[in-house]
């Protein structure tokens, strides 16, 4: 993954901070991936079924944004009703 125009080899080597998944109907529906990078945090989504394949990233200044920015997409699978595995 490219951050901010930095080459791979200048980038801290990320830390796993958790994992969401969601399916609906037994099927997979979204997978969200938190890592922390030391000075940001970013947070993968791969929407199943979508003809790109490509996860979107969402940069954040913090494990904290980015915990509840996935709380908060959670929240509205749940409410959509999706299965949340952790």
């Amino acid at each position: 993954m490219r951050r901010g125009g930095r080459s791979q080899a200048a980038e801290p080597e990320p830390r796993e901070l958790f994992v969401r998944s969601a399916s609906r109907f037994g099927r997979p529906v979204v997978t969200m991936r938190a890592r922390d990078f030391g000075d940001a945090c970013v947070v993968d989504v791969e929407v199943e079924g979508r003809e790109d394949a490509e996860p979107r990233s969402y940069n954040f200044a913090d494990a904290q944004q980015a915990s509840t920015f996935v709380t908060e997409a959670v929240e509205a699978l749940v409410y959509l009703g999706c299965e949340i595995h952790a």
